[in-house]
């Protein structure tokens, strides 16, 4: 076999799990028939061949439910194509709640599904019982039933996209482990096999459990790590039936299948065993290696599976299995290119649904390769939204003790970790924490989600109605709208460009015809080759040649990455974003404020909006600059982080005569809403171009750069909308009835014409305010006096087709 590897190829896959092959299996289906695939040992060695195989469409959210749902569509029509068995038993999915919340939360999902025709059926307690006599419904509330769900053969289904890969032209060889990953001028040119060196242009990471190692050794951080992952197959049971669904019982963070007239029962316990705990490292030999049996950890969860599946009580074991799975630090896969090795790409950390979604990512990171992007919402399974820290042990062994339960966790909305937390603080994090800060993660850094009131407790009692927080929210959104708040907005990702063609290269990445002079800022888009939007930006003139970038938190790596993928060598780029604090301080008085700790002029004809002024608050250099995400007169001050603590406290105790309130991000995303601001992740992602989402305003064909996505968007220009950005209100205004988040359905009458993609309650205006995306044709004054429905919870609620923002105050003034 060794003297069949070739001396080159196009793409080396790493990995002959069910992961690897699908990407080898769609990269030539695609067209690039010079791809291989390296297997350390055998096809589905590692993890592939000990999964339960479960296959589910429906996902968290609108891109990983198409990946989920592409998944089964796949391996239903290969099985026909190429005559073989990927072992799919669809005899559907039963989901069970015993709790208001859970009950909430799986109706929240049957609405979602319908939009993306996934058949789900609502069942009582009575149904369910009348159904599927095997399980004990005392305590059942109700239950969600998908029929088309169900299990594949982990193995069929790894082997049949390896014979349908080489059926494309593609190459496998197995017994080949990868020695070194080859790079030179930091882009890949290569890997070391069994001593010989295979040239490539592209490498994809799918080495499962191995991943985050093999990463390590090329100095790529892989944000995932194994965790012990058990479940147990019975006897076999006397007239079980054969068309059993899945039976997901989450509250008790249990699952059965029937198993060839036996019942396997798996578990996704809250506080999992992190894997090889001594020696920290999958040992290079473990194909099909299994772990002592901890009949301790497991017996609490087997005795709540006996209370719900009565017929376990009196079944015996036959197989009692341990066995590693890898999780990641937010149980999201892990896709993309790398921000470390130009063309290493990673598909991994499948968090024990790669069965159900290996067509998918497959296809998804084939895409990626071949076009340099993807025109989809995926940055939940982005690589590039961690951070190294994310892959350090400290770290990621602690997280997975938690994101392994999350799975059948409850999903809260607005839910933090609890593990691995105060990984960054800034100086001043006691300090809000004694002012009542609840603190949550965003880009790594811990920031105050809002402040406790009242003596209350900062802390979440999460629900799917009423939120905890509303009585903060509204004392800051209020006294911002009426006094002063103060945000923290050091999270912010910062980026210095400087260099002698910094603008021209600006103008080719951004869409807005950027100001090159000091002083001004410009509030833009970066855009892929066919216009979807990448990123949502402040760009800051602060001096000749001399350039600030600030984008959102949690999106430092990616928008960084964007960013010198397509700026020239002779640019200097620095990150600057731990270095430099930023605070926002916004309001009406949020002027008088800052002359009282502030000599220097700060008048609107000093600082007219859009500009900044260098200052001096006591004697400490800041940069304020005349902009406000909150639709409020205000400023964002920024300074070097050293000097952050001091000057906060001096606003903190400034502001009191002027009746400042701290503010946390709840605040911040609601004021944004009721002033029609978007946000990238929720509201706008490669997915959407800013015609459709209503910001055209920001771009320029009359500048003479040619930027990024400009062909394409005047295309986009020419041709009408197939979806427009519509902002709503609920006719029925209380404050979470219902608890409006995102992923709705938008009905017209009785047809659905659309999904939202933010909501919050906005106490200033007494509204219960929606974002959402409303299919072709349909405009704000066409739908102006129709029946309007946003549906939660399998229930459709009236509302109205906001003209305009709620706030209508001219802060730019």
């Amino acid at each position: 076999m060794l003297k069949n590897i070739p001396q080159s190829c196009k793409v080396v896959v790493i990995g002959g799990g069910v992961i690897g092959t699908s990407c080898l299996y769609h990269l030539a289906k695609f067209g690039w028939k010079d791809v291989i695939l390296l297997e350390r040992d055998q096809l589905t060695s590692g993890t592939t061949w000990h999964a339960a195989g479960l296959v589910s469409q429906l996902g968290p959210s609108a891109t990983i439910t198409k990946i989920r749902k592409y998944t089964l569509d796949l391996y239903k029509e290969l099985e026909k194509k190429i005559n073989h068995s990927a072992g799919l038993r669809l005899n559907g999915a039963l989901s069970i709640a015993e709790n208001k919340g859970r009950w909430q939360e799986l109706k929240r999902q049957a609405t979602t599904a319908q939009l993306y025709n996934v058949d789900v059926k609502i069942l009582s307690k009575d149904q369910i019982k009348n159904d599927y006599p095997i399980i004990n419904t005392e305590d059942v509330l109700g239950g969600i039933l998908m029929p088309g769900d169900g299990a594949a053969d982990p193995s069929g289904v790894t082997h049949m996209l390896a014979k349908a890969a080489k059926m494309e032209g593609a190459k496998i060889f197995e017994k080949s482990p990868v020695e070194e990953i080859l790079t030179k001028n930091g882009r890949i040119f290569g890997v070391k096999v069994n001593s010989q060196i295979i040239n490539c242009e592209y490498i994809v990471l799918a080495s499962g459990m191995w991943s985050r190692q093999i990463g390590e050794t090329a100095g790529v951080s892989v944000p995932l790590y194994p965790a012990e992952h058990f479940y147990i197959i019975t006897e076999p049971i006397k007239n079980l039936s054969n068309t059993l669904p899945v039976i997901r019982d989450f509250d008790n963070r249990t699952y059965i299948k029937e198993d060839a007239g036996k019942i396997l029962v798996g578990i996704f316990e809250g506080n999992s065993i992190p894997a090889w705990n001594k020696t920290n490292k999958v040992p290079e030999d473990f194909s099909f290696g299994e772990f002592q049996e901890n009949f301790e950890h497991f017996e609490p969860y087997l005795k709540s599976a006996i209370k719900r599946f009565p017929i376990l009580e009196t079944a015996g074991i036959r197989k009692f299995f341990s066995g590693p799975e890898s999780f990641t630090p937010d149980t999201n896969t892990l896709l993309g290119e790398v921000p470390e090795i130009k063309n290493f790409f990673v598909c991994c950390g499948l968090n024990s649904i790669g069965i159900g979604s290996g067509g998918g990512v497959g296809k998804v990171t084939a895409e990626w390769l071949i076009n340099g992007h993807v025109n989809e919402d995926i940055f939940s399974y982005d690589i590039k939204r961690f951070q190294k820290f994310h892959s350090e042990l400290g770290f990621i062994k602690t997280r997975i003790t938690e994101t392994l339960g999350d799975l059948y966790g409850m999903h809260w909305p607005y839910k933090q970790h609890k593990t691995s937390r105060d990984q960054k603080l800034t100086p001043y994090h006691q300090e809000m924490k004694k002012a009542g800060a609840c603190f949550g993660v965003s880009g790594g850094y811990e920031r105050p989600m809002w402040f406790a009131t009242n003596g209350e407790k900062p802390e979440y009692e999460y629900s799917y109605n009423y939120q905890n927080w509303y009585p903060a929210v509204e004392q800051e959104t209020k006294n911002t709208r009426e006094n002063v708040g103060l945000f923290d907005l050091t999270a912010f990702s910062k980026y210095d460009l400087k260099g002698k063609n910094v603008h021209f290269e600006l103008q080719k990445l951004c869409t807005a015809n950027i100001k090159n002079e000091p002083g001004k800022t410009t509030y833009t888009q970066m855009l892929n080759e066919d216009g979807g939007i990448e990123t949502d930006l402040t760009v800051v003139c602060l001096s000749k040649e001399y350039f600030r970038i600030i984008t959102s938190a949690a999106n430092r790596e990616r928008d960084k990455f964007h960013i010198l993928k397509h700026l020239s060598k002779d640019i200097d780029f620095n990150d600057v974003t731990d270095e430099i604090a930023c605070f926002g301080l916004f309001g009406p008085k949020s002027g008088d404020l800052l002359k009282k700790i502030s000599k220097d002029d700060i008048s609107n004809e000093s600082i007219n909006f859009a500009t900044f002024k260098e200052i001096r608050i006591h004697n400490i250099k800041v940069i304020a600059q005349r902009l406000s995400y909150v639709g409020e007169y205000g400023f964002e001050l920024y300074l070097d982080i050293n000097n952050s603590k001091e000057i906060f406290n001096l606003i903190k105790e400034s502001g009191k005569e002027f009746n400042l309130s701290l503010c946390g991000m709840h605040a911040l995303d609601t004021m944004r809403m009721e002033t029609g601001f978007l946000h990238w992740g929720h509201d706008i992602s490669p997915e959407e171009n800013q015609y459709q989402a209503g910001l055209n305003f920001a771009i320029s064909y009359k500048k003479n750069v040619d930027f990024i996505g400009k062909d394409s968007l005047s295309k986009i220009k020419s041709k009408p909308l197939d979806k427009r950005m519509i902002m709503f209100t609920l006719k029925d205004n209380q404050p979470g009835k219902p608890l409006l988040l995102h992923d709705e359905p938008i009905y017209l009458d009785d047809k659905i014409i659309g999904r939202t993609t933010s909501g919050n309650y906005s106490f200033c205006y007494n509204k219960n305010l929606s974002f959402g995306y409303v299919n072709s044709g349909n405009t704000k004054e066409t739908l102006k006096d129709k029946n309007i429905y946003i549906e939660v919870e399998k229930k459709k609620y009236p509302v109205d087709i906001l003209q305009k923002p709620l706030n209508q105050k001219n802060f730019r003034n």
